[in-house]
């Protein structure tokens, strides 16, 4: 098993991609089981929210009433395919209630919207000292067309989509719904 981990590593670092740790499992000294790495590409923080909005320099850029507010950390290394995968989990995930009170509906089911908000700071790396390194973030270039991408696959599947602005210094505020926060972490 190790060696398989090894191999993957290798595989991802020699693709491009940093393999960025996000759980490690130790085994018992006794036990003899393999420790577990994970690497992460792209990463959406989901809440759910009565409203939402985005401003920047006091102006709104976008908002929206009930749906999601969908946080997106693009990695070095991920590709459309990644986003894909992304915009199609977002949209079919089941966190809004149903009838019986059940999470058992999806953000197209109540007819909801989402706000897609760039955050690279979602993929910081914080296993040294106290200064967070993003070295596991794409460069902008890379990265916002990405997000863009994103936000475009969510539209294709009828949702209806605001965003922020790649880049600015921007202002969110929302009132989240439950609380009903998700992260969605995207396998490579």
């Amino acid at each position: 098993m190790i060696s398989t981990l090894a191999a993957q590593t290798a595989k991802h670092t020699s693709a491009g991609r940093t393999p960025f740790l996000i759980a490690v499992s130790l085994p018992e000294a006794e036990d003899g089981m393999p420790r577990v790495w994970y690497t992460v590409s792209m990463r959406v923080v989901l809440q759910r929210v009565l409203e939402a909005r985005v401003t920047i320099s006091g102006e709104t850029v976008g908002a929206i009433d009930t749906g999601l507010v969908a946080l997106v950390g693009i990695a070095e290394g991920d590709d459309a395919s990644v986003v894909t995968r992304a915009a199609a989990k977002t949209a079919t995930l089941r966190i809004f209630r149903d009838d019986a009170g059940r999470f058992d509906c999806s953000v197209s089911d109540v007819g909801g919207s989402i706000l897609v908000v760039s955050q690279f700071t979602l993929l910081a790396d914080t296993g040294k000292g106290n200064r967070p390194s993003f070295t596991g973030a794409a460069d902008p270039a890379l990265a916002e067309p990405l997000v863009e991408q994103y936000a475009d696959a969510l539209r294709a599947l009828g949702i209806t989509i605001a965003t922020g602005r790649f880049g600015a210094d921007m202002r969110v505020a929302l009132i989240n719904d439950g609380p009903v926060t998700i992260v969605l972490d995207v396998a490579p």
